[in-house]
């Protein structure tokens, strides 16, 4: 029997092919704008109010569009998040591709492979699926975003940010699709990734005080204020170029029948959220519009959606009958419900929670194993189940916890704790974990007070448990029959990350450039 995610596109896909189309697939096939930026955390764009970060071209589409209030990756690391947006399926149903610096695997096809095969015309700039390789099963590099164009450069704003000129290469795109063909493109800014220039916040005009509040898991002090100020700059430059795009679209008269994501891969790349699976680690932006295709502008929208949610979207707006075979059957649920209906709020009621979790991600500790999480989220609660407690959850303090990309608030943690002045913070950010943590979100939203063995939780505990296992058996996880272990044995893509551990404990000099020398600890951590 089918799943309802899996029966409701087949529906689809069948009055497609009868002819009986309505709604979103009534008219021309609408081109498709999917515009992700690289560790933007949900909240810090000016549609959701916030006021240190500047976005009035994603506000833009949420207001003649949808914004989204609950819409996860199910895993916080670039590769793997991607890796699912591109197929619709879960990281731990992608063999290596739920993996960081992997390989993909060539059964497992991408929406945008798909639209290509069936007519549509398509491109990325910026970055598309990675770090890793993805090669067909001759061993020829795919078009996994569609033809590169990340040629045209300009002047950064910082020395930091790219200079790849993401609306220019969107333009000479433009210019190259065929007349009359629909078009598919990734826009894919390598920003806010780190690094970022130290105090570009300020030099921009903004203020230390414009920063509302610091999460409860980081010190609130100048050192940590200038960074999220330096990271607002560099979401700004994606909301920018965001909007030279669309109004290369307004004049080409082709942005109302344009379907345009706006999104995230994941958190902000700082200790506890990117790379983890807390609630700002999976809860990103999200914000749709297409005038041809979603009843009403402005709504908002709270049903809990996800990354598997977006292939099955696109495939069904573009009247693309079936996923196969070029992909392999889908885990995620089209959104179109909610495109086609009124008003804001919770509008399908099935969609009430969402899975999260992690495998192996960045190198760093012993064999190369990594720190799985399996988690589920219902508003409510949040629920992780780490499921090998006895690691280092950020990577192992001797290699510099490669899992956190390295920032002046993560120095700045782990100078506090050397210096005997506070470890508080580096018990949140880097220290180990117990098996379950359970987290009340409506009061402790930061999830800084595990209330797993609190009597009055005992109950939700244990139904959502329940949930999860059930969920994820009906995936096929391997953790849920015992061979999760599986993961571990994925090589990476890369020469240089074979037993890094090893390797550098017995004192080979080794590349990890995206941490701080400072990181590495010189003494073992009990």
């Amino acid at each position: 029997m089918l799943r309802p995610s899996l029966l409701n596109f087949s529906i689809a896909a069948l009055l497609f092919v009868l002819g009986l189309s309505s709604g979103v697939f009534a008219g021309e096939r609408p081109n498709i704008l999917f515009a992700i930026a690289d560790d933007w955390s949900y909240g810090h764009a000016s549609a959701y109010g916030c006021k240190w970060v500047s976005t009035p071209n994603f506000d833009r589409i949420a207001r003649e569009g949808l914004l989204f209030r609950n819409a996860y990756t199910p895993n916080a690391k670039c590769a793997p998040s991607r890796a699912t947006i591109l197929t619709g399926r879960y990281s731990w149903q992608l063999e290596q591709a739920g993996n960081h610096m992997t390989y993909f695997p060539a059964k497992f096809g991408g929406f945008v492979e798909r639209l290509a095969a069936d007519g549509y015309f398509a491109g990325y700039t910026g970055k598309g699926w990675g770090p890793g390789f993805a090669n067909d099963s001759n061993g020829k590099a795919r078009a996994i975003t569609g033809k590169r164009y990340s040629n045209l450069k300009q002047k950064p704003p910082t020395k930091a940010i790219s200079s790849v000129n993401y609306s220019d290469n969107f333009r000479e795109f433009l210019e190259d699709v065929p007349k009359e063909a629909p078009w598919v493109f990734w826009y894919g800014t390598l920003e806010p990734h780190r690094s970022y220039e130290f105090k570009s916040g300020v030099r921009a005009g903004k203020k230390l005080s414009d920063v509302e509040r610091v999460p409860g898991y980081w010190p609130d002090n100048e050192t940590t204020r200038h960074d999220m100020l330096d990271y607002a700059v560099e979401v700004e430059h994606y909301d920018s170029h965001l909007g030279k795009i669309t109004k290369q679209l307004e004049k080409s008269g082709q942005l109302d029948n344009t379907l345009i994501v706006c999104t995230s891969d994941h958190g902000m790349p700082f200790p506890r959220v990117k790379g983890q699976a807390y609630l700002h680690s999976n809860h990103i932006p999200l914000a749709i519009r297409w005038p041809k295709g979603i009843d009403g502008s402005g709504r908002v929208i709270d049903d809990f959606v996800n990354f598997t949610d977006l292939a099955p979207t696109f495939l069904e707006v573009a009247g693309v009958s079936e996923p196969g075979p070029i992909m392999q059957p889908l885990s995620g649920k089209s959104l179109t419900d909610i495109f086609e209906a009124k008003g804001s709020g919770q509008i399908t009621l099935q969609r009430d929670h969402v899975l999260v979790g992690k495998e192996r991600h960045d190198i760093g500790r012993p064999n190369n194993w990594g720190f799985p999480i399996r988690g589920i989220n219902n508003g409510k609660f949040l629920l992780l189940h780490n499921l090998k407690y006895d690691r280092w959850p950020a990577g192992h303090p001797q290699t510099g916890y490669l899992n956190c990309d390295g920032s002046p608030i993560k120095t700045d943690i782990l100078n506090l704790r050397r210096s005997g002045d506070e470890a508080s913070w580096w018990d949140l950010c880097f220290g180990k974990r117990p098996e379950f943590e359970f987290y009340n979100l409506e009061t402790d939203p930061d999830c800084v007070i595990n209330v797993a063995d609190a009597p009055r939780y005992r109950d939700t505990l244990t139904q959502l448990k329940t949930q999860l296992k059930s969920e994820l058996t009906e995936q096929g996880d391997p953790r849920m029959f015992g061979k999760g272990d599986i993961f571990n044995n994925y090589p990476y893509s890369g020469a240089s990350t074979d037993n890094f551990y090893e390797r550098f404990m017995a004192g080979e000099e080794l590349p990890a450039g995206w941490v701080n020398k400072s990181d590495f600890e010189k003494e073992a951590i009990k």
